[in-house]
């Protein structure tokens, strides 16, 4: 059993990754429930549930309980944390209440940070503490942002997409766009949907995306991909086969929110913190990240060297491990916000 162990969550609209004091990260499943509509129980959660999305009969809904990076159903998601935190101790209950660390993105309301120390609380914690997504991604990626020296994060999530500037073990200045994978998702159902006149699905827009997205044309090899849908004029299933272009062009406007969002921080960090950056590059974490050509993009649009992290996808629930060892992190964490937010 943990007993009393911290535990560090990742909780993310995607997926959900558990570490583990002195164990690491012990779990990584899909931010998705199937519940029964009528009684509202639980019917499977994580991998099982998400392989219902889009496949459920009507009795049965597949949910995304975490939408833009907060919660969007309070009750499921207290049950999901629950059943994620009793699966990474093997389905046993707590001899002792453990202490819980979760992320959130810098850019979350009162409201909604009440919301997730609550759900922590009620889903089994002794006490909920707050850590905000791009500083865990930095302490996750490996970066020592405890000297006085700049360091620059982009942290692109399912839901949205953390960005920072952080020095002396904090945040100096942030913005956090409720933009992230889903939204390019979203993107390519629709130019789909637009240029071709058949529906898929986002996890068909996913697996365009993750099959052969691009974020940079410019010397990228041709690629393509067939895909199937259901054709908006005889109703039937087609396939067709789309080009890493023509995702590239779904998902530009998209991508141009994301750059906007990083000069804007660029724009309001001090020239002393600048020059640094200038020196160290940008650093990206989270899924989107993994997006093919995405730090060339940055890289080319803001002039700097940008740096894709190890292990992208893990360096949130990381950095919260390194946070939960790290005393005087956790009180810096937990002080209030009193740096530069852009709104």
């Amino acid at each position: 059993m943990f007993g009393g162990s911290d535990i560090g969550v990742d909780l993310g609209t995607a997926n959900v990754l558990v570490f583990v004091k002195g164990k690491g990260i012990v779990l990584r499943e899909p931010s998705v429930v199937a519940i029964e509509k009528d009684s509202g129980r639980v019917i499977a959660v994580g991998s099982e549930a998400r392989r219902m999305l889009g496949r459920t009969p009507g009795n049965i809904v597949a949910i995304r309980p975490l939408r833009n990076g907060v919660i969007d159903n309070y009750e499921i998601t207290e049950k999901m944390l629950r059943y994620f935190m009793l699966k990474a101790d093997g389905g046993r209950k707590f001899f002792f209440r453990p202490r819980l660390m979760v992320c959130i993105p810098s850019g979350v309301t009162g409201v909604e940070e009440r919301a997730v120390r609550q759900a922590a609380v009620q889903a089994g914690a002794k006490e909920a503490l707050l850590i905000e997504e791009p500083l865990a991604a930095a302490l996750g990626a490996g970066l020592d942002i405890s000297q006085p020296s700049g360091s620059m994060v982009v942290d692109i999530g399912g839901g949205t997409t953390d960005i920072a500037v952080l020095s002396l073990g904090g945040i100096v200045c942030s913005r956090s766009l409720r933009i992230g994978g889903d939204k390019f998702d979203e993107a390519i159902v629709k130019y789909i949907r637009r240029e071709y006149n058949i529906a898929i699905g986002e996890r068909t827009g996913e697996e365009l995306k993750i099959g052969i997205g691009t974020a940079y044309i410019p010397g990228a090899e041709v690629k393509s991909m067939e895909i199937r849908g259901r054709d908006m004029v005889t109703g039937l299933p087609k396939a067709i086969t789309v080009t890493n272009r023509q995702v590239h062009d779904a998902i530009r406007e998209t991508l141009d929110l994301v750059v906007g969002g990083v000069k804007e921080v660029l724009e309001r960090t001090s020239p002393e913190l600048a020059a640094d950056i200038i020196n160290k590059g940008i650093v990206m974490t989270g899924g989107g990240s993994l997006l093919g050509g995405i730090d060339k993009l940055l890289s080319r649009e803001t002039g700097l060297p940008v740096h894709v992290a190890d292990d992208p996808l893990s360096c949130v629930a990381k950095g919260t491990g390194r946070a939960l060892n790290d005393i005087h992190v956790l009180s810096a964490v937990n002080k209030g916000r009193n740096y530069k937010k852009i709104v």
